[in-house]
């Protein structure tokens, strides 16, 4: 009997043990499942905001050397999408543009662009001024309306009395006669036309500052990974390439007011 009674307690334990087991899948499926795990493999510009994002979200990522050579990677399938500024989208994809067939989803993050120059630098107000009086006088919101950014530029405060130093930015750039703006080709910002002119909203508004400083205008490309070090070695006098206004480079430089607003967006096969 007690033969009999163990058989059938071991027979309850090991359905209660089965039964048990059957349960711990499910939890573990309702639990903490990869769903909301990326994949992807992203491109992004190396040093650009969008690099940012993906190191902050630990998204696999690939970098280059600019934005546009992202939107060949997703092309031409290297990477699965680009993480890429709105601004850039809107000219570069859909209907119309150089790849038809690419689409931007959601927005990851909304930012602001501003003008970098050395610290101290009265270059900075010299520019705030000239922002200020293009805003008032409707020049900016022309340029802007050229180049398609128009719902992107920011108001600007009325123009401020300043006098340049003797032994400013100012004053060294007018001795030179030109001024040298640290650019990447970031349409529709700083592209070049048909004819290998530098233009785009960016460009113009520097041509502007040049021309009420007196002097001519340079753009040189160079890698924006390296901005800072380029900035601060003299290389060039002012970053003007739709920067972002982040605390490393609010930091590391004198930056003017935000002039334009922008976000970082996911692009993709439209499929």
């Amino acid at each position: 009997m007690k033969k009999v009674l163990a058989i059938l307690l071991a027979a309850v334990m090991s359905c209660t043990l089965l039964a048990a087991c059957g349960q711990e899948k499910p939890a573990a499926d309702t639990g903490d499942k990869t769903e909301t795990t990326d994949t992807k493999t992203y491109a992004v510009e190396a040093g650009s905001a969008g690099e940012k994002i993906a190191k902050e979200k630990g998204l696999t990522y690939n970098s280059v050397a600019a934005q546009a050579d992202t939107l060949m990677e997703v092309a031409s399938g290297t990477s699965d999408a680009a993480i890429i500024d709105l601004l850039m989208a809107g000219a570069m994809i859909g209907e119309g543009t150089s790849y038809p067939n690419l689409k931007h989803t959601e927005e990851l993050t909304t930012e602001e662009y501003g003008i970098g120059c050395r610290k101290d630098s009265d270059l900075t107000d010299f520019i705030n001024n000239v922002l200020s009086e293009t805003y008032a006088d409707g020049t900016m919101q022309k340029l802007a309306e050229t180049y398609g950014v128009q719902d992107a530029i920011l108001e600007q405060p009325a123009a401020e009395d300043y006098t340049p130093a003797a032994d400013g930015d100012v004053a060294a750039i007018q001795k030179k006669g030109t001024l040298v703006v640290g650019i990447t080709e970031f349409a529709p910002m700083d592209y070049k036309d048909k004819n290998g002119e530098w233009i785009g909203f960016d460009a113009d508004m520097a041509k502007l500052v040049a021309e009420k400083l007196g002097v001519k205008i340079t753009f040189t490309v160079i890698d924006w990974d390296n901005k800072i070090m380029e900035l601060d070695s003299g290389n060039v006098d002012v970053l003007w390439n739709g920067m972002t206004l982040t605390d490393e480079v609010t930091n590391a430089m004198n930056c003017t007011r935000a002039y334009c607003k922008n976000a970082q967006v996911v692009v993709v096969p439209a499929e």
